[in-house]
């Protein structure tokens, strides 16, 4: 049976899911993510490597890391997930960005730290309280395996990032951006996937939905998020939405209303 709960309090949104079947597209989010593998063995792609977190296993994303995901077997999992702004982080931590260095760890202390603040969002705790629970968590992490680094996309990269990122309402124009940086659009779509391990198209899909969502948060609307996000309907919205966040658009909002 496949289930996906999410809630939001203090900024901070929690997911706890169940699922056999269903599998996640290659996608990202703005956000870091930090979940714990409650039961079975949870599969995924990330940077080119196969990476599987066993109960116990604490999962650690950066912001705009491709993953997908899925299930080991038939048996199926049960996980948690955290996903936080990396301004909250920045704030308790300091102003230098900070970057996960390994994909898993098991260390049970984290690993309670994040389910801590994860029943307490889903729980409906006062936001105090959740407040209180990231700061832990936030230090426990900071020791855990994180190590300090600026970003390492290119010049080039992060401009053609910023290009579609204000043009998210409209329809990828890759003739546009690969003229804008003096490139063909063909060497474009091969460097930006190089740096990047995904392609212009999918990047730009993946900053509607991840868009769609917040707006849904701010407004508690799905139409104004179609509008919004240039899809082309709510159906055109829904199927992409289920392929990252394991619900269609109207469900989430139905969760965090």
């Amino acid at each position: 049976m496949e289930q996906f709960n999410y809630r939001k309090s203090a900024e901070i949104l929690a997911l706890s899911a169940s699922m056999t079947d269903f599998t996640y597209k290659k996608h990202c989010h703005e956000e870091y993510a930090l979940g714990v593998t409650l039961r079975g063995i949870q599969q995924y792609h990330l940077a080119g490597s196969l990476h599987s977190s066993h109960p116990g296993g604490v999962m650690l994303f950066n912001p705009e890391q491709y993953h997908d995901g899925n299930s080991y077997d038939r048996e199926g999992i049960d996980y948690v997930m955290l996903y936080i702004k990396p301004a909250m982080f920045a704030e308790i931590l300091g102003k230098q960005e900070l970057r996960f260095t390994l994909p898993i760890v098991y260390d049970k202390e984290l690993a309670q730290s994040i389910y801590s603040l994860n029943q307490a969002v889903q729980n409906g705790a006062d936001s105090a309280l959740c407040s209180e629970l990231l700061l832990q968590l936030a230090h426990l992490a900071a020791h855990t395996e994180i190590e300090a680094a600026m970003r390492t996309d290119s010049a080039f990269v992060q401009q053609a990032k910023e290009m579609m990122y204000y043009s998210l309402g409209q329809v990828l124009k890759l003739d546009h951006i690969s003229q804008e940086l003096g490139l063909s659009k063909y060497q474009f779509i091969r460097e930006f996937k190089s740096h990047t391990g995904i392609s212009p198209y999918q990047f730009f899909l993946n900053c509607k939905v991840e868009h769609a969502r917040q707006s849904i948060e701010k407004t508690k609307d799905v139409y104004s998020a179609v509008a919004e996000c240039g899809f082309t309907d709510l159906t055109h919205l829904n199927r992409h939405f289920k392929s990252v966040f394991g619900l269609t658009a109207y469900e989430y909002m139905s969760q965090l209303a």
